[in-house]
């Protein structure tokens, strides 16, 4: 009987955290590439917020729940959430029950919306603030990496302004890591060629 081949290629050079079951496949497949889809960023934008205090693998682990019980981040529907839709996310063991990230989730709908009147897509708002194009960034060693820039930070405040929360310049910069807005792969990362193209 042949061996069972793993399929996750662990002769593959990837930046130090992808390391495990969870956050390889998120690291090579998702991690970085330019998002432009509405649903997708929003779905970033919260769970960026909600890793807040966590881990990422802690996020990644309860993804696909929220998913499920946060109407596959349809913001018009997640804007929509009245008290009872909130009690019921508080007792779901299979999300982050935290009351503060859960209301920032419906506010966070509802701004993005406003955002979307005055934009025409919550993409074309957020993307402004790189000039519609990733930043490459060229970092040779994990202690270059920064955890917040002045354009996180001019993102930041803007978000805020705009009745955003959760949205703090660190998260802000990991949002632009996770949605390909920087490319922050190492460039020894196998992915750091491809996403530069």
């Amino acid at each position: 009987m042949p061996p069972r081949m793993n399929p996750v290629n662990t002769l593959l050079k990837r930046c130090h955290w992808a390391a495990n079951e969870w956050n390889i496949p998120y690291h090579d497949e998702e991690w970085g590439v330019p998002l432009h889809d509405d649903r997708a960023l929003f779905e970033m934008v919260i769970l960026e917020g909600a890793q807040a205090g966590l881990s990422w693998d802690t996020v990644l682990k309860k993804r696909a729940r929220y998913r499920e019980v946060f109407d596959g981040f349809d913001p018009e529907r997640v804007a929509r959430y009245d008290k009872k839709k909130v009690r019921e996310l508080l007792k779901d063991p299979g999300i982050i029950r935290n009351r503060l990230k859960i209301a920032a989730t419906i506010g966070n709908a509802q701004a993005l919306l406003k955002v979307r009147e005055e934009f025409g897509s919550f993409d074309a708002y957020i993307w402004q603030f790189v000039d519609g194009k990733p930043k490459q960034n060229m970092w040779k060693t994990r202690k270059q990496l920064p955890a917040s820039s002045a354009t996180s930070d001019a993102m930041s405040k803007d978000l805020q302004k705009r009745g955003f929360r959760f949205v703090g310049s660190t998260i802000c910069y990991a949002f632009m890591q996770a949605t390909g807005m920087v490319n922050d792969h190492l460039v020894s990362c196998f992915r750091y060629a491809a996403l530069r193209k």
